[in-house]
């Protein structure tokens, strides 16, 4: 591996503060399973817009997959940062909707988020920039209807839309100090050569995105001269010599990996789905070795 493989970190402190450059256009985005065809995230705009018709709505994704809130998680973490601070971040895969489960608002030095507290701000408490969590208990906030089954219009939207126009923190509930969230399965070194860890996601290419990241990947002692080093990933059976640079570097219809723009490894068929050629999915365990060259 290369300086060339090495990416942002992944809570990186944001872009300048909106207010800096466009004045008076606070920015809210929208990620949700609820998918492109359906008129929900439509909707929700509309409720942001009707309190604050100067917000700025971008949609980051509407295509996670229905219900995988852990996947969401992961989305939202690796994009979260990309944005101006102060922007407001609604996320809603709430397979719990209606139930007891608490609506919230998170908190980072730079960002926003509102959302169900079911572990989908998990990525969000392992920022070292965050700062608190709070309940969503003022229902003024919310629509004067609430259903039990599109809290992402009555209670998400409003509560984003009243953020975004100035409403204070502190005025949509009290702090928490036990929101819901999940650990992803951690990386194991079997010895001072071999990495154990497991697919996390399958995107919309049929990549496969792992647990293992740069950063465990520079926790191998490579001595004094990393080319003499060549990482081996076993996965399914298969073999995969070298971490590539990019996805054309792999002969078409090959298995390759990289390290992903979320600082991940990777792993890819070119032009083609790694999760239909290795029958593969979320769980899928993954093996590095470092192989030690005799230059």
């Amino acid at each position: 591996m290369t300086d060339d493989q090495s990416r942002p970190n992944p809570f990186h402190e944001g872009a300048p503060d909106f207010d800096e450059e466009s004045g008076a256009q606070p920015i809210v985005t929208l990620l949700t399973d609820f998918g492109s065809d359906e008129h929900y995230t439509g909707v929700m705009k509309g409720v942001v817009l009707a309190i604050n018709p100067v917000a700025r709505i971008v949609d980051i994704t509407h295509s996670i997959r229905p219900y995988d809130v852990r996947g969401a998680s992961l989305i939202l973490g690796s994009s979260a940062h990309y944005f101006p601070r102060g922007t407001i971040h609604v996320a809603v895969v709430d397979p719990g909707v209606g139930s007891s489960r608490r609506g919230v608002i998170a908190a980072t030095e730079n960002y926003y988020f509102v959302g169900p507290d079911n572990g989908l701000f998990s990525s969000v408490y392992d920022d070292p920039l965050y700062l608190w969590t709070r309940e969503l208990e003022e229902d003024a906030f919310f629509l004067n209807e609430v259903s039990s089954t599109f809290h992402g219009r009555d209670i998400f939207a409003p509560v984003a839309g009243h953020l975004s126009y100035g409403a204070p923190p502190e005025d949509f509930g009290t702090v928490i100090t036990d929101p819901v969230r999940f650990d992803f399965p951690s990386v194991e070194f079997e010895d001072a050569d071999t990495i154990s860890g497991e697919v996390i996601y399958v995107d919309h290419y049929g990549n496969l995105v792992t647990n293992i990241d740069t950063t465990t990947f520079w926790r191998f002692d490579y001595g004094e001269d990393d080319a003499a080093h060549l990482p081996i990933i076993e996965i399914g059976g298969h073999v995969i010599n070298g971490v590539s640079e990019y996805y054309q570097a792999v002969k078409a219809g090959d298995l390759g990996a990289q390290f992903n723009s979320w600082t991940r490894l990777e792993i890819f068929v070119p032009e083609g789905d790694a999760a239909q050629f290795l029958e593969a999915g979320i769980g899928e365990k993954v093996k590095v070795h470092m192989r030690h060259m005799r230059l």
